[in-house]
């Protein structure tokens, strides 16, 4: 534990910081980065003593930090079909990878099958077409399950695609308890800022809810849903409001859950959130301290959880898409740096580092290395991973600290005075709150009161552009291929019932993932199972 200062140190400190803030020009009055601007510099209200490991958790949820183990490097990687992906898989872990991460196409994501025509130009476009088992048998080859850690970017979809990893790890031999992993699962920010919904809001929850229900009863190991605010930053949210509208998602889920008659401290352990990791460096790292100050008492006061796991906020961090540029493509090597340092000294569970092209097309093999690499030297050569909490003590994160955490709970109780997150969704009002934030960040761009090197300031005469990788279609037909033989050697009669079951079940009110794992295994397609839900449950039309 560091050496407390002196009263004389920490007076000399107070002296000299008043003395440099008031040279500091005007811009020096912090802001969020699209949000309003904080009070002054100036210290925190009181010495805080949380220490790292003890509640709220301000300075992280383990005594020792990442001295004592290092966060998951999980690169989001998926490259059109199933043994393309499998291929860049084996050659990330060989790499030094340590988890996996799925990246689906778009069709997989809104219940499309590889073969429909409907979606014929988005095949494999942003990541692996997974239509059957059969494609996540392929996907997986080789790879062992109750070893290695999985995450699946996959929301609508959500319970077939983990129904489909549950059937395999079955096939494999591989006990439950042993399979560990997480899926995204959050519906709610698709409404709110992403876009890839199915069904309307109530049946999509009833879907998330049986989820994360059956996996606390079977899947010890797993997190039945990642609650998202990183599709929320990227939308254009400031960093508020990522964690209010996150957090307000995420006491949605409970409120779902407990409804059925589960107690918090039987499934809050396994929930995790995914945040976004912006270049603004401390302000970024104070929001990570701050959400984990936030969620500790969100379990603690508002639902009563009496486990201490459940009112760690464990989270992965993916660093931000909206800030790689195509001009000048190569400086996105630095601020994908700057971002995943952020989240290393935020105190992340995992993390995700964007490759530099990415603005431009799906990662080559050698920027995929480059992003990998660069959380390893932030591993091994920035010093970052020695101390838990590098920052702890600073006036200026801690400042930031309170003023977030202060912020964000009070844009969870406007949210909660509307009746909550979906009342919320309904009335538009997080749609209009991120909209109004990315306007006036654009408008800051395109005025040069916010630099962005490349793009407003300091261009160059010629834009060298990185070799692209695109799609190859023979591919994208292969998986079609595979889809339609796998249809006419399956046994028609029992996926004939399995359907017909789910749809039933769909009607009433039956968990519907022990019928989504039926039908999977008796080879029923992604498509085939989203139709039948389609079906029953309608599909949501957004209001104007």
């Amino acid at each position: 534990m560091p050496r407390r200062r002196s009263r004389d140190q920490r007076e000399w400190e107070r002296t000299t910081l008043a003395e440099t803030t008031k040279r500091l020009p005007e811009r020096a009055a912090f802001t969020t980065t699209y949000g309003a601007p904080l009070p002054p510099i100036a210290p925190p209200e009181g010495d805080r003593h949380d220490l790292p490991g003890e509640p709220p958790y301000t300075r992280g949820i383990h005594p020792t930090g990442h001295r004592g183990r290092l966060w998951t490097m999980r690169q989001y990687a998926g490259m059109a079909d199933a043994e393309a992906t499998n291929e860049r898989y084996r050659y990330l872990l060989a790499s030094g990878q340590t988890g996996l991460s799925v990246a689906f196409d778009l069709p997989t994501q809104m219940g499309y099958d590889a073969d429909d025509p409907r979606v014929s130009g988005e095949v494999g476009r942003v990541g692996v077409s997974i239509s059957s088992l059969a494609d996540m048998e392929r996907l997986l080859e080789g790879i062992p399950l109750g070893e290695v850690t999985t995450s699946m970017t996959i929301n609508a979809t959500a319970p077939i695609l983990l129904a489909m990893y549950v059937a395999l790890a079955r096939k494999q031999g591989v006990p439950l308890e042993k399979v560990g992993g997480t899926t995204q699962n959050d519906i709610l920010k698709e409404y709110i800022a992403r876009g890839t919904w199915i069904y309307p809001p109530g049946p999509s929850m009833r879907l998330a809810g049986d989820l994360i229900a059956w996996c606390a009863a079977r899947l010890p190991k797993w997190n039945p849903i990642s609650i998202s605010g990183y599709h929320i930053r990227e939308a254009g949210a400031d960093a508020v409001q990522e964690l209010a509208f996150t957090f307000a998602n995420a006491i949605a889920y409970v409120d779902a859950v407990v409804a059925r008659g589960l107690r918090v401290d039987a499934f809050a352990r396994r929930l995790s959130f995914f945040f976004a990791a912006h270049s603004t460096l401390v302000e970024e790292v104070a929001k990570f301290r701050a959400a984990r100050r936030v969620w500790h008492r969100i379990a603690t006061e508002r639902y009563g959880a009496t486990e201490p796991a459940s009112a760690q906020l464990r989270f992965h961090t993916q660093t931000m898409g909206s800030t790689l540029t195509a001009q000048q493509p190569l400086n996105n090597i630095v601020r994908t740096a700057i971002e995943g340092l952020a989240a290393v000294l935020g105190g992340t569970q995992s993390l995700h580092t964007n490759a530099f092209d990415e603005a431009l097309g799906l990662p080559t093999e050698e920027s995929a290395r480059i992003a990998l690499r660069t959380q390893q030297i932030i591993a091994e050569e920035s010093g970052a991973a020695e101390t838990v909490d590098p920052l702890a003590g600073s006036y200026l994160v801690e400042r930031l600290t309170d003023e977030i955490e202060r912020r964000t709970l009070e844009e969870i109780a406007r949210i909660d005075g509307l009746g909550g997150a979906l009342a919320g969704i309904e009335r538009a009002y997080q749609q209009e709150a991120i909209e109004a934030s990315a306007y006036e960040h654009q408008r800051k761009v395109e005025a040069k009161e916010r630099i962005v090197v490349g793009v407003n300031a300091y261009r160059s005469g010629e834009e060298v552009v990185p070799p692209i990788q695109k799609v190859d279609e023979r591919l994208v037909q292969r998986a079609r291929d595979r889809l339609r033989e796998m249809r006419a050697r399956r046994d028609a009669a029992a996926a004939g019932r399995a359907r017909e079951a789910l749809r039933r079940g769909a009607a009433g009110s039956e968990d519907l993932f022990p019928l989504v794992l039926a039908a999977v295994e008796a080879e029923v397609t992604l498509g085939e199972i989203s139709d039948d839900l389609r079906g029953v449950f309608g599909t949501h039309r957004p209001r104007p």
